[in-house]
């Protein structure tokens, strides 16, 4: 039935009694057959001294920029506003709009009233242009998990930002910030490298951000599966890159034993993952309207007191329907300066599918018809219990007070899970530490999408040719097109309440996501990762055909005719660096020019100089 080598989940706490416990099924992150990649040896501590010989020819800032596009200063000139005082390395292309994006977004806005340090996150739109993927992003894209693989047009930017009370300067403050620019959504990894790199270079400026640049530059690359020792101003952080054959929910990082170095490393036990109970302690009882408006793709703001709350709330949003990708435009902190205002606040089109994370009340009045905002409250104090924040009409959202709130008009589509609610509450009441809350949340919703997304795939492998059907004398055979009311018809005996204790209109909620971005990202992405298994399963089996007997009683014509035609299907396979079993490519080269060697001389030269 399924797609052959899938990666498969096991489901051992299932709790329709009905369904076997240890039957397996396909799951959204499934990858090609066998995925047994020629990884490069790398020392597993993370020294990349293994990596040297592969390295050696790599043009300047090679391994930095397999981490960071660049390193941005952005200070506040009397004259000129937010102005980018130092953009390193110097040689990094930035365009002007590039440019004066960063720095909108590098400052909280001056209703944010942000003293002391503080650190957020933003994303932007590259400008045209720039899009063209490198071969290094195409190699780790290919072992990332689909959530955390490259940015092909947008920059994420980590944000250190400081404002203190400064006599030496005019207006009385000192404020600045460092920014990381990066393709990659590590934002924890780089929120806890600029902790340790910030405070130093507010103090030593320049030769500190240079030295650190170049410490960095000699990082390994974040090659999946991995645990990587990254050494910079006498701290060494041990992260592992998550790769896609991991298991849901896998175990932290684990220092290896035999370690020698002095001091020991810093593990994080995270590259990316969010404090979900702080970003959602107000909204606990709202935690599933929140991940159907995420998976459906609604058009929602966050209305927020800083940009930290602003950015981290977005960036848990979109992480609640993980392992899916959130396909939609998000923007963890928006302002009016941003390029796309205009785009985003127009009244003449219906909202667009995309997440805001916003601080400026002007953005009330703005967002007045936006079908869904959501208000955030200031920050309590540790150890206060939030307060449950309410599900409002959306017309009462109109003054610059307005209380915080869900305001919308939406009708979930299921009902709540009162008993993660209640466990959740009761968490609160015994103080429950904050990492077990999140663990608690992170899981229910991971099961939740798990439970939605395996009828889809389920279907999806159903629409696969069978193997049988693949002969090396044909092009491989088509995929059955995804038929929305065959799928909708097969929820009764494979639907999601097999696997989710959760009740209500599934079939309404799968009409509406299949109108959304995030299913158009995941069917297209799964389309292609089908159609690369049939090239790949018919590279082998014209591999394992007797291509030479074939030709026997052939004209030129057709031998060269077939010639050509295996010669495309090895480019492709090396450019698409498509998965097949060991000596296949190389088997076909052999063929090719063992064919050519018996063709008479004029086409011997015409072939070879097409090659």
């Amino acid at each position: 039935m399924g797609v052959e080598g899938a990666a498969l989940v096991r489901f051992s706490d299932c709790s329709d009694p009905n369904l076997d416990q240890d039957s397996s099924v396909l799951l959204l992150s499934a990858s090609p057959a066998g995925r047994k990649r020629k990884r490069r040896k790398m020392n597993l501590q993370g020294s990349d001294a293994p990596l040297q010989a592969d390295d050696e020819q790599d043009a300047p800032w090679t391994r930095f920029s397999a981490w960071l596009e660049c390193a941005c200063v952005v200070t506040f000139d009397l004259e000129l506003g937010q102005a980018m005082e130092l953009v390193y390395p110097q040689d990094v292309k930035l365009t002007e709009k590039e440019k004066t994006s960063i720095c909108y977004l590098s400052f909280p806005d001056s209703y944010s009233g942000c003293l002391g340090d503080t650190q957020f996150s933003f994303r932007l739109r590259q400008s045209v242009g720039r899009r063209a993927s490198r071969c290094k992003e195409n190699v780790y894209d290919q072992d990332a998990p689909i959530t955390l693989q490259s940015e092909k047009s947008h920059f994420y930017g980590y944000v250190y930002f400081r404002q203190v009370k400064d006599i030496s300067v005019k207006r009385g403050y000192f404020q600045k910030s460092l920014v990381l620019v990066s393709r990659l959504p590590y934002t924890h990894l780089y929120h806890m490298l600029l902790q340790i790199v910030a405070p130093e270079f507010f103090g030593k400026l320049q030769p500190c951000l240079e030295a650190v640049c170049n410490e960095i530059d000699q990082w390994p690359s974040p090659v999946p599966g991995l645990t990587l020792n990254l050494p910079v101003m006498g701290t060494t952080l041990q992260v592992r890159i998550p790769s896609i054959t991991d298991k849901p929910e896998g175990s932290p990082v684990r220092t290896p034993p035999n370690q020698n170095l002095l001091p020991p490393p810093t593990v994080l036990p995270t590259l990316h993952e969010l404090d979900l109970f702080s970003c959602f302690q107000s909204m606990l009882v709202h935690l599933h309207m929140l991940w159907e408006l995420t998976l459906l793709g609604e058009p929602l703001v966050i209305m927020a007191p800083s940009p930290k709350v602003s950015s981290e709330t977005v960036l848990a949003l979109i992480s609640t329907i993980s392992p899916l990708k959130f396909c939609c435009d998000f923007r963890p902190y928006f302002t009016v300066h941003d390029s796309e205002f205009r785009e985003y606040t127009t009244r003449t089109q219906a909202p667009p599918s995309v997440v805001l994370g916003v601080t400026n009340p002007f953005f009330i009045k703005t967002f007045q018809t936006w079908p869904h905002i959501i208000r955030l409250g200031e920050v309590r104090m540790a150890g206060e219990l939030p307060k449950q924040v309410k599900v409002k009409k959306p017309c009462k959202l109109k003054t610059l007070d307005t209380k915080p709130g869900i305001y919308s008009d939406f009708k979930t589509f299921l009902q709540k899970d009162k008993i993660l609610i209640k466990r959740l509450l009761k968490g609160l009441q015994r103080k429950r530490p904050s990492e077990a809350q999140s663990a608690i949340i992170r899981r229910n919703l991971l099961e939740l999408t798990q439970s939605f997304i395996i009828p889809l795939e389920r279907y999806l492998a159903s629409l696969m040719p069978l193997q049988r059907s693949v002969t090396p004398w044909k092009s491989p055979p088509q995929i059955r097109p995804f038929n929305q009311e065959e799928f909708l018809s097969t929820l009764d005996h494979t639907g999601p309440q097999l696997t989710s204790l959760l009740k209500g209109d599934w079939t309404g909620l799968y009409r509406k996501f299949f109108r959304s971005p995030n299913f158009d990202g995941w069917y297209r992405q799964r389309q292609r990762w089908m159609k690369q298994k049939l090239e790949s399963l018919h590279l082998e089996i014209l591999c394992d055909a007797d291509l030479l007997g074939w030709t026997q009683d052939k004209s030129e014509v057709e031998i060269v005719d077939l010639i050509l035609k295996l010669r495309e299907k090895l480019v492709k396979a090396r450019k698409q660096q498509l998965q097949v079993k060991e000596g296949v490519l190389e088997k076909l080269d052999s063929f090719i020019k063992t064919i050519i060697s018996s063709l008479p001389s004029d086409l011997l030269t015409v072939l070879n100089s097409d090659e």
